[in-house]
């Protein structure tokens, strides 16, 4: 209580007046609480002062100035992304368009596939001219063989997935009919679809949606050096690159189609050859290739099926269809 009550021994003379510097200072100040971008700047005169400090402690004055120049300068503008609008009825933005048609080199495969895919859509023209119902079992026959369990059971479930195990011998005869299918060899069609799910709509996807609707369809097909380009190659099938059984497929893939055509026309004359390889082909392995190829593209991505809850689900989905 003493301590309180008890006088300074040297009693601080306090006086505004006392060694005050006057600091005079064009000052730019922001407005800033305009909620504009193009900030305002107003140009005043200010004059502040610094805090008193004991002189025996400090040799000189030192002033601070509260306020600093800023030039105000707008942001810079986010550059827009370029992009080519949304497929139809979807969220999918296509980020870029990719030439498959025109202004590249076709490499030999790809001609070969455009012209076995041009040939198979000339067969179905004439499948109302050579109608008959043997010849409409048949295709119906071959469907079920190739395409049920050549492409969705073979070529999808079981080697590009591993769902379950075979024996060999019947695993080799499944895969077989999904050679007489026209999709392709057992290698290739196991390794873009591994990649598919890898690098699922992605720009590394073999036939993303980003690159456009029609190339995510079909037009991927028509383009193995952007294949090549995206994944590197068939890496990742060492399981059946072992086996000279599938070995064997790759390189006499086409051989095998051509004896079906020649079988059918020996059994069926024209009829069964239209309807056989050319309606087969080109109306049921159509659906069926969007079944078991580009269903995440078309169906999920283009219909607007999304699953939100998170990413590992709506792979796991897909891996279904």
């Amino acid at each position: 209580m003493a301590y309180i009550t008890t006088p300074p021994t040297k009693p601080f003379v306090f006086s505004p007046l006392c060694q005050l510097k006057k600091f005079q200072n064009n000052v730019l100040v922001l407005n800033s609480g305009h909620t504009d971008l193009k900030l305002k700047q107003k140009r005043i005169h200010t004059s502040f002062v610094s805090n008193y400090v004991d002189k025996a402690n400090r040799r000189k004055l030192l002033a601070i100035v509260n306020a600093v120049s800023v030039e105000a300068t707008e942001p810079e503008p986010i550059p827009e992304v370029k992009s080519g609008g949304r497929i139809l009825l979807s969220d999918v933005v296509v980020k870029k368009k990719r030439r498959v048609y025109f202004g590249r080199k076709w490499t030999t495969l790809d001609i070969c596939t455009a012209t076995i895919v041009l040939a198979i859509h000339l067969l179905s023209v004439f499948a109302p001219f050579y109608f008959t119902w043997s010849a409409f079992w048949v295709a119906f026959g071959l469907y079920v063989v190739t395409g049920l369990l050549g492409i969705t059971l073979s070529y999808h479930r079981n080697l590009s997935h591993r769902s379950f195990q075979l024996p060999k011998w019947l695993e080799y005869m499944c895969a077989y009919c999904g050679v007489q299918a026209l999709q392709g060899n057992p290698i290739s069609w196991v390794s873009t679809h591994r990649y598919h799910h890898q690098f699922c709509d992605s720009e590394r996807d073999p036939h993303s949606p980003i690159e456009g609707f029609w190339f995510s369809h079909m037009s991927w097909l028509f383009d193995n050096n952007g294949f090549f380009e995206r994944c590197g190659g068939p890496s990742n099938v060492g399981d059946l690159e072992k086996q000279p059984f599938y070995k064997f497929l790759e390189n006499t893939y086409i051989l095998h189609p051509i004896a079906l055509g020649v079988l059918l026309y020996a059994l069926g004359g024209v009829p069964f050859l239209v309807w056989g390889m050319g309606v087969l082909d080109e109306q049921f392995l159509q659906l069926q290739q969007l079944q078991d190829e580009s269903s995440p593209n078309f169906v999920s991505e283009v219909v607007n099926i999304y699953f939100h809850e998170s990413e590992k689900l709506l792979r796991n989905l897909r891996t279904l269809l």
